[in-house]
């Protein structure tokens, strides 16, 4: 049980120990996890950054084959249990769980202060088998040891703009998913149509302002293009954050459309332009920068 945020190799890791420990015993297996963050539950002003919304989390968790996913709400109620009320009053009563993997630095009720060799004690005085799995190391191409894959860590790449790696840690590309709206038709005057979207998770972490060799799908068909995070400076004062994808080979009208945008790899940071002349150079050279990162993560 868990959040689960970004379904990342290490989650993965205990997902399948826990199929092969179910299977050996004959037992199905589940995942217990949140709609919500549990911390904004218990703080109002806390604002999470996320690398899924609930239900991307879904899909990435129905695609382990695991035999179900429950959600539950987090409450303070919840929060105020103990661990071993959990155990007893959620886990054995409610789902009739007999054996329980932690991860290895895994900690859940009141105050969380405990570790895996008290939940294999609470375990024994419920009927519940505790069992503590090993941490799973990540080899990375750039490394000759293996390092450990965390949320945390990946949410920190895609906010430095690395998302080449964080794509690596994840097993898949990072990926925003919004619609498309109403801008100011800039892109068309520069020869670069864009789509303007608005992220639909308001949690997801948003890249760092720059642009970006991305794919996007839209229905079901998927499309190469770019993509720039971040204000506008070239064009006046206006400094809120805009996302505009530039889809090759493209000219349908789209607004309204649901667009999802997959992350490949970085291309440069934004900055303000003398002229729009030098901006639409910029773009071009942002374009064939795009294909060419575009074609060697085919």
């Amino acid at each position: 049980m868990g959040f689960f945020d970004g379904v990342h190799p290490g989650h993965r890791f205990l997902l399948q120990e826990m199929k092969r420990i179910a299977a050996e015993r004959d037992i199905p297996s589940a995942v217990i996890t949140f709609p919500v963050h549990p911390r904004v539950v218990l703080l109002s002003d806390y604002q999470p950054k996320l690398l899924n919304s609930f239900n991307e989390k879904l899909q990435l968790l129905s695609e382990t084959g695991i035999d179900y996913v429950i959600v539950i709400d987090f409450t303070p109620e919840l929060a105020r249990m103990t661990a071993r009320e959990f155990m007893t009053s959620m886990l054995v009563a409610d789902w009739r769980v007999r054996t329980l993997l932690v991860g290895y630095n895994h900690r859940f009720g009141f105050q969380r202060a405990e570790g895996a060799e008290r939940y294999i004690l609470d375990g024994e005085a419920c009927g519940v088998e505790v069992i503590k799995i090993s941490s799973y190391g990540y080899a990375d191409e750039t490394s000759t040891y293996p390092v450990s894959v965390s949320s945390s860590m990946v949410r920190r790449l895609i906010e430095a703009g690395d998302v080449a790696t964080a794509s690596r840690l994840l097993g898949y590309h990072y990926q925003l998913k919004g619609h498309v709206i109403e801008g100011n038709r800039l892109g068309i005057r520069l020869g670069f149509p864009t789509a303007n979207i608005e992220v639909d998770d308001k949690y997801k972490v948003i890249p760092r302002d720059g642009s970006y060799a991305v794919r996007i799908t839209i229905g079901n068909k998927r499309y190469n293009g770019m993509l720039y995070v971040g204000s506008r400076p070239t064009i006046g004062s206006d400094d809120s954050l805009r996302i505009e994808a530039n889809i090759f080979d493209f000219a349908e009208d789209i607004y309204g459309r649901t667009i999802i945008i997959e992350f490949v790899e970085f291309i440069r940071e934004g900055r303000k332009f003398d002229s729009f002349e030098e901006l639409r150079e910029q773009i071009q050279d942002d374009k064939t920068k795009a294909e060419k990162a575009l074609y060697k993560s085919k």
